[in-house]
Order: structure tokens, then sequence, then C-alpha cells
């Protein structure tokens, strides 16, 4: 009896044995599988970005001519490299782009223009299937990219020019593992003395003892890091800096067409290093022609700036002319030809920079002032301008407010400049210009719906307030004058919310109104600079405020 039982217990600790081989068995081979499977593209040409097989995210196939040319989709190129590539139809062309270049390439055509420039290339734009797809490998240059294809692999590797570039030579004949494992599969072999690519990848953290290695045969994977040489770098990371450093403290100096730039030499704007003189100006209908309102006082006016430590942006307006504007930006040429006069402006006259101030503009046009601003940035950054870009608050009418569009205006240029005035103006009911919640509503709209970074954003203010005087259309009045507009028994009241005195009384039998502007209203706003972390203001306009105010700017700010 005592022996069937120890029979029978010897029967179930077997099979408990079994069961436990039969479990580590199974988690073993699905290790071994998970590091020794592949999941291979053969079918087709694979495409690796700065050593990333991208080939699964492609959306259309890419191909090879017979000239060994390399096609990518305009889709995938928007995927991958422009975010911004388009297609004009108006001229049959393709304008696509890079940090510092813009190029366009007529559908068909062996030439193409980057930056204005004419180049020839040896394959054309192929439109197939109602896809457009591009020389790829004809435009390294405007992407900024170096293409091969390595035929005997069928791959493509496409590697940034900007990015960290090392090699490293193998000690040994080395098995490229496809996981950083012994037990992987082998992706490829290197023979020792043979010089491969590093691949690390900032998303993805390499196992240690192991280094993710490319091939000259575009195949990717692990080598144990021991039997590699010591890593050479070939060309650092390109590190951009910012065009500007610092909090932004810049002021619009205006003057109309009918005068010169103003005669400030032996002064200095406390507060204040950036400036804006007003020295250009869209012609009317005049299809890209700008007016220049510089001459020698405007050569004066950039020399006084410079030997003061103040960047020139100076401003170009289109002076409200939807018509003028729209004839423009609609068409690509004339973009083209207003973006090179800009350029050559900045360049001719010492600028570091522009200001775009077009105003009132056709909300079915938002696109077409995207378009320009997408167009001018490269431009800009290869001669390294910086470009700035007025816009209104994200909400009112069609003209005023709608025709922008604040999210890829935010995203391309430098820096975006809320206007933050007007709140309320001979349009609408009576009320301050700039209340200070009204202001921070309109930040915050910015910064959530708009999606536009704090880092990007200048907050402009109000050098100016309005007097509303009953049953008559308000009238500006400049901060250095509303102490004498202001009959002196007249109590100032406080307004928390809006941070502003408020006045009221009477004259000549008339309610007189003003919510003002002055060196505490102004103070409150700077206050948003820092609460954001904003890139700074902008005042509107020189030669309208009182001197105290530069003196709250210089020490809020901490600009001399």
């Amino acid at each position: 009896m005592a022996k069937r039982i120890k029979k029978e217990n010897n029967k179930i600790i077997y099979k408990i044995i079994v069961v436990i081989i039969f479990l580590i068995s199974v988690v073993a081979i699905l290790q071994f599988s998970n590091n020794y499977v592949i999941d291979e593209i053969t079918n087709k040409t694979n495409l690796i970005i700065n050593n990333g097989n991208v080939t699964k995210s492609l959306k259309l196939d890419m191909f090879i001519d017979e000239n060994k040319v390399v096609y990518i989709s305009k889709k995938d190129i928007e995927n991958f490299f422009d975010p911004h590539i388009y297609y004009d139809e108006k001229y049959n062309q393709i304008i696509t782009g890079s940090n510092t270049k813009i190029a366009s390439l007529v559908i068909g055509s062996k030439e193409m223009y980057v930056n204005s420039s004419k180049v020839n290339i040896s394959a054309p734009i192929i439109e197939k299937n109602e896809e457009y797809y591009i020389p790829f490998s004809e435009l390294d240059n405007v992407y900024n990219v170096n293409t091969e294809y390595v035929e005997e692999n069928n791959v493509v590797v496409i590697d940034s020019l900007d990015r960290k570039h090392s090699v490293v030579t193998s000690e040994k004949n080395n098995n490229v593992k496809y996981k950083p494992t012994g037990f992987s599969k082998t992706v490829d072999k290197i023979e020792r003395g043979e010089i491969v690519t590093i691949a690390h990848r900032e998303d993805e953290e390499t196992k240690e003892g192991w280094t993710r290695i490319r091939t000259e045969n575009g195949k990717i994977g692990y080598v144990k890091t021991k039997d590699l040489g010591t890593e050479n770098v070939i060309k650092e990371a390109f590190v951009e800096t910012r065009k500007f450093e610092g909090t932004v403290s810049m002021v619009w100096d205006y003057f109309s067409e009918s005068y010169y730039a103003p005669d400030r030499s032996g002064t200095k704007i406390q507060g204040v290093n950036v400036v804006s003189p007003a020295f250009f100006s869209l012609e009317k209908l005049g299809k890209g022609e700008v007016y220049v309102n510089i001459n020698e006082a405007g050569k004066k006016y950039v020399e006084w700036a410079h030997n003061n430590g103040y960047e020139v942006w100076p401003m170009i307006s289109n002076g409200s002319m939807i018509e003028t504007t729209s004839e423009i930006i609609k068409d690509y040429k004339l973009r083209e030809s207003l973006i090179n006069k800009i350029v050559s402006y900045i360049v001719e006259y010492d600028l570091d920079g522009i200001n775009i101030d077009f105003e009132n503009m056709y909300e079915e046009d938002k696109n077409y002032f995207s378009r320009f601003i997408i167009e001018l940035e490269p431009r800009l950054n290869e001669i390294g301008a910086v470009l700035s870009v007025d816009v209104t608050a994200p909400d009112g009418g069609s003209t005023w407010s709608m025709c922008y569009d604040r999210y890829t205006i935010g995203k391309v240029a430098d820096y975006i400049v809320f206007m933050a005035y007007d709140q309320h103006t001979s349009n609408t009911e009576e009320g301050t210009t700039a209340g200070y919640d009204w202001v921070e509503a309109n930040i915050n709209k910015f910064l959530g719906q708009e999606g536009v970074e704090a880092e990007k954003i200048i907050m402009g203010i109000p050098f100016y307030t309005l007097l509303w005087v009953e049953g008559e259309t308000p009238y500006t009045v400049d901060i250095k004058d509303i102490n004498k507009v202001i009959p002196t028994n007249v109590e100032k009241q406080w307004d928390e919310d809006l941070k502003q005195y408020y006045v009221e009384y009477k004259e000549d039998g008339l309610v007189h109104k003003m919510w003002i502007e002055d060196e505490k209203s102004i103070s409150e706003k700077l206050n948003l600079i820092q609460k954001y972390k904003l890139a700074g203001t902008a005042y509107w306009a020189k030669d309208r405020e009182s001197e105290e105010i530069w003196q709250v700017i210089s020490k809020k700010l901490k600009i001399n």
C-alpha cells in the first residue's frame, strides 16, 4: 500500500516538473523569438531617416528611377521634412523648404529656384496616380541632408547634416545583432577594420555594453562595445542659437510718409533694446512694390540705434490696404518679389530684422498670409535677421481678427506680437483701450486655443487712451497729455479688475469718461511678462509716453 502511494506521488511530482520545464521553455522561446524574429519589409525600398527605419510610416511607396534619383511623395515629405510643402495651382509648382531655404519647382521642369536663384536638376517632379513625387535626392541642399541609395539592399539612407555624426572602427569580425543580445538574429556582418556609423537615437536607450551602429549596407543593429574602437566624431551637432537673447523691449517709432526718421542723436531711451521705425510701406496696388522712407535721416537713425546697443527691426506696413495686400499674398511671384525686397533692404541698410504690420485683411486670405510668413522666414534665417509679426486679439471681426492663423505664425516666425489694445474703439460701446483682465484673458487664448508658445509672444502696450465725450466720437489722448486734458479737481478711481484709474466728469454740460493709461497701469501689465514667461513687450508708440514710463519699464524688465 505504501509503495503504491509513493508511486502515485512520484507521478504527480514528475508531472509538475514536466509542466515547469514546459513553462520555462515557452518563456525562453518567446524571449528568444522576440530577439530573433525581425519585422523586415522586403518587398519595397526601405527608408532610413537619421538612423531610424521609417518605411512602415510611409503613406506612399517611394521609388528610384533609372538614374538612381530617389523619389519621395509630397505627402511623405510633408510628414518627415516640410510640414508646409505646398502645391501652387496658379503656377503649377511645388513650394518647399527648410530652415534656411525656400525652393520652387514647376511640375515636369528640370529647373528649380532656391532662395530665388535658378538651379538645374537632373530629374523633375513627377505626377502619377494624382500624386506628386519629388526628386528628393536632387534637393539635398534645400533640406540640408545627405541622401544615399544602397542598391544592393534597396535601402535609402537620409542623414540630416545638422545632427552629430560619429563613426567607429570594428576591431574584429563582428556579427551585427537585431537586438542587444547574443541570442538575437544577425542582420549584417562587418569585418575587422571596417568603419561603421554610430546610430544611437535620443528616443531609444541603448543597453549598456552594446553600441547601436549602421553598416555601409544601411543595416542597423547592435555590436558589443568592447569589440569596437574609439568613437570618432566627424561633425558635432549644430546648435541653433536664438537670434535675440533676453527679454524683448521694443518701441515702434512711427512717422508718416510725409516725414523722415526723427533725429534722436544725443538721446537714449531707457528700458528699450529694440526700435521699430516706420521705414517701409506697401505701394497701393503696386504688385509688391515698397515705399522706402529711409534716406539720410533713416541711415543716421540706424547708426544712432546701433551706437546705443539697440537692434533695429523696422516696420513694413500694408497701410490697412486690403486689396493691395490680397493682390500680393495670393500670388507666389508677388510674394517672392516682396520677400526679395525685404531681404535686400535688411542687407543694404544694416538692419537686424523686420516687423510685419499687415492689418485689415480678408479672412479668406488667412492661409495666403501664412504662406508669406512661411516663405519669408527661411530667407531671414539665412542672413540671421529677426522676423516679428503683428497680430490682433484672437476674437473679433473677420478682417480685423479672423484673418490671422496665429498658430502657424507663432510656429514659423521668431516672434508674434500681440497688439494688446483697442479693446474698445469708436465702433464699440465705451470702455477701456486695454484693460488688464482683457489682456490677460487673450494671452491665455494665445497660449491655449491658439497654441502659441509663451517664448514667442511679445505683448503690445498702448501709450495712449481714449476720451469718451457724451454724444461725440471718442478721440485719442497720448499718455503724456492726459493730465493736460483732465481737470485738476477730478478724482481718479482705481479699478482693480482693469488695473487702471477711471475718471468721469462734466464739462460744458457733457459727461466725459476716461480709462487712464499711466505708469501704474503699465507697470501692472508688465507683470504679465514674468507671470506667463512671455518673450517681451512692445510699445505704440514713441513720443506719446511720459518720461516716467521708461523708468518703470527699465525697472520692471531690468533693462538699462
